[in-house]
């Protein structure tokens, strides 16, 4: 009889047999076999403990790593009361992408001591089954000098968007520990949290741990590296999110010397078991998508909810509505993206969908739980990024030659308790209702809809996967992707329909319970060192989005539990601003627009007859206005002069290099919803001719009359703030501020 210590209990209740470590799936059974190499948490094992069993059922390997030979067993878990250890994992799971979850806690007895050790499941450890040995992904500084150049980057990147979520929760101090910080393929991944001590390691600190790098740089990003570290370490670089946006710079400029193809193929299936197919897909069922040739590519995946009432409609109009949107803003030049505000319209455009849902459902009195929804999971690749948004449980997945990782996190009871750090996953989802979604399209208003979108850098060949929980119920994914996705990555299949076709049937025979849906993403990536060197440019501004890890109390509530709340009318355009506002709002709004361009065209009648008076309305001096403030877009004010350095789109008409324009005004947007500033903008010269090929037949001319333009859309222009004193077109002629456009105060509009 074989030793119960070398061995695994099948996680099939109605089986339990014995297994060998070897053995993938149950021998008598077929189920898959999980083998879950736990992390132990300090030292808390002998050296020589290794092969005995703690707590009847974890195996000890060495005196940091068990392996659980009874998977279909719940762990044991922390009382409540003493979670705060354990809090910063919980709370950060939005990137377990990057750290390890907490499995539970088995005691150790120690002679006559007793105590009781955290276990971490999905830490950077690969296993050796075979020989069943266990070993540490490689430490991050030790990796460092193997890695391309693109990659070293890439890991710098993850580490920057680390900080300030961990400094948040207390363990940023981790990203400073060698011991720690690890890297499994193109991730970096960490074996365990660290507490801060009472001095808070700050960015600083982040460069001189940097400074190690410089020597072990690829000759491309050498340079590179060694500025962001003076500048860290200068105090230049005072937020993560300049860092980011620094590095986000480099990396953008090393993809030039990577090409990306792109495979896409996805199927949805009624399933043995419903009598209709609630879900839908983008390409079509059955469609095989190639990037080249198609110049874009996007893979779609929705779940209907509200059965024989409309769960399919409001698959299919998610599907046929996202799509459009997103063909938009695929229109815009690769070099002319910013991730910020690409995952901005990115959710933007899932708002919209939102809310063609919710008024189909306000048109059709649909109330409670009779309201049609859908979840969606998407993939958007771009250049050397692939952008992930979802809403719901549909989930997405990335499969590399190291692992299969979930990067997701569904919008359900039991993710919303551990995000909020009350619960421990495995038994968070044990819990009644744990399975109940906290949100999906089409429920309510998209004021209370927060979707999630992420990016990931591709470095290497990897598979995205996109499910209904048709597939990923049951950790089916977990169980099979190394047997049907892995061989995609290793050569061995070709074919992903095929891929796609078997994934349906795994789904179909081993759940059965629901439809499925899949969707395929192949990215190959060819890269080659290029023979530059990069030089560390701090941006004038960054759009980059902070992560709220705490969840909204919009969030909270749960869809079956859903008012009569009617939803706002939105337009089909994406950037159309006015979808933001609701319904109770527009008839106000309609009459204040009416008011207030009845008000402009007085205004420009009597700033024709005007007479200047001899004492002018003083102003507040202003510290923007100050000769001693440096200028820049951030800090505009009314006076300041700017300089278009290539072509521009101002009221549909194109204004060329060398145009001048001065800041009449600079306003709140006067839509709430939409944030930011409008500018006023006054015309000062026309450098080039009217027959000139770059003009409109009508070119702009010099003009008192202002231009209006976003803040943020004169921000993805190349345009220059002058300083004081430098000499313009603009020094001729004064602001013609009266001639502005009265903009409603939205304060004094009635709900």
């Amino acid at each position: 009889m074989e030793n119960d210590a070398a061995t695994l209990y099948c996680p099939n209740e109605l089986c339990q047999a014995l297994n060998p470590l070897t053995h993938k799936f149950c021998q008598r059974c077929s189920t898959p076999l999980p083998k879950r190499y736990l992390w132990v948490v300090g030292d808390s094992l002998s050296v020589d403990s290794a092969g005995t069993i703690l707590g009847d059922r974890y195996l000890v390997i060495n005196k940091s790593v068990v392996l659980d030979t009874k998977p279909g067993l719940l762990p044991e878990t922390p009382e409540l009361e003493n979670t705060h250890p354990i809090r910063p994992y919980l709370r950060l799971i939005p990137y377990r992408l990057n750290i390890p979850q907490v499995y539970g806690i088995t005691s150790v007895t120690d002679g006559n001591l007793h105590s009781q050790v955290l276990l971490l499941e999905k830490a950077p450890l690969f296993a050796d089954n075979l020989a069943q040995q266990v070993h540490l992904c490689n430490e991050f500084t030790d990796a460092w000098r193997y890695a391309s150049s693109m990659r070293q980057l890439h890991w710098l990147w993850q580490i920057a968007n680390l900080w300030q979520p961990f400094k948040s929760e207390g363990v940023v101090s981790s990203l400073l520990n060698s011991h720690l910080l690890r890297v499994e393929g193109p991730l970096v991944r960490l074996l365990e949290l660290q507490s801060d001590s009472a001095t808070v390691p700050e960015l600083p600190q982040l460069g001189q741990f940097w400074q190690q790098l410089r020597q072990e740089a690829k000759p491309a990003i050498a340079e590179f590296v060694d500025q962001i570290t003076h500048q860290l370490i200068q105090g230049e670089i005072r937020s993560s999110e300049l860092l980011v946006a620094v590095l986000d710079q480099g990396l953008t400029e090393l993809a030039k010397a990577q090409t990306t193809t792109i495979q896409i193929a996805t199927q949805t299936d009624t399933g043995p078991s419903r009598q209709r197919n609630e879900d839908a897909c983008y390409p079509p069922s059955g469609t095989l998508l190639s990037k080249p040739p198609q110049s874009t590519a996007l893979a779609i995946v929705c779940d209907g909810i509200g059965g024989h009432e409309g769960g399919n409609v409001a698959s299919n109009l998610a599907i046929e509505t996202i799509q459009q949107q997103v063909q938009q803003l695929t229109n815009v030049p690769i070099d002319h993206i910013e991730p910020a505000l690409l995952i901005a319209d990115l959710e933007r455009a899932v708002a919209i969908v939102n809310d063609k849902i919710s008024q189909r459902n306000d048109s059709e009195n649909r109330q409670g739980r009779k309201r049609m929804g859908t979840t969606l999971v998407m993939a958007l690749p771009i250049a050397h990024e692939m952008y992930i948004t979802h809403v719901g449980d549909s989930r997405a997945y990335w499969i590399t030659r190291q692992g299969c990782y979930q990067v997701t996190l569904d919008d359900d009871v039991a993710s919303r308790e551990v995000r909020l750090g009350y619960a421990i996953y495995r038994e968070a989802v044990q819990q009644g209702g744990s399975g109940s979604l906290v949100q999906a399209l089409g429920m309510s208003p998209s004021s209370s809809l927060h979707p999630t979108a992420q990016r990931f850098i591709l470095d290497e060949d990897g598979v995205f996967l996109l499910t209904s929980d048709g597939l990923s119920d049951f950790d089916r994914v977990e169980d099979y992707w190394e047997t049907e996705i892995l061989p995609i990555l290793t050569g061995e299949e070709n074919n992903i329909v095929h891929v796609v076709e078997r994934l349906v049937n795994i789904a179909n025979t081993k759940n059965g319970h629901d439809n499925v849906t899949i969707a395929l993403v192949n990215c190959r990536v060819k890269y080659t060192e290029p023979q530059i060197t990069l030089k560390a440019v701090i941006p004038e501004s960054t759009n980059i989005k902070t992560v709220n890890l705490t969840p909204t109390t919009q969030q909270s509530t749960l869809l079956e539990n859903n008012s009569e709340q009617k939803t706002k009318v939105v337009a089909n355009n994406l950037p159309n601003r006015i979808s933001k506002l609701p319904l109770s709002w527009l008839v106000p709004l309609i009459l204040v627009a009416t008011a207030g361009v009845f008000g402009y065209w007085v205004m420009l009648l009597r700033s024709q007859y005007a007479i200047p008076t001899a004492n002018p309305t003083k102003t507040v001096p202003s510290a923007t206005n100050s000769p001693n403030v440096e200028r820049s877009l951030n800090n505009l004010a009314s006076g300041w002069i700017i300089k278009t350095n290539s072509e521009i789109a101002v009221n549909q008409q194109k204004l060329p290099p060398e145009s001048f324009l001065e800041v009449i005004e600079k306003k709140p947007n006067p839509q709430p919803t939409s944030g930011g500033y409008e500018v006023y903008l006054r015309l000062c010269n026309n450098p080039l001719p009217a027959s000139s090929n770059n003009l409109a037949t009508n070119p702009p001319a010099p003009s008192d009359k202002p231009v209006k333009l976003e803040l943020a859309q004169l921000k993805k222009y190349a345009v220059t703030v002058l300083s004081p004193g430098q000499d313009s077109p603009c020094d001729s002629v004064s602001p013609a501020k009266d001639s502005l456009p009265s903009t409603p105060n939205p304060a004094n509009n009635p709900q």
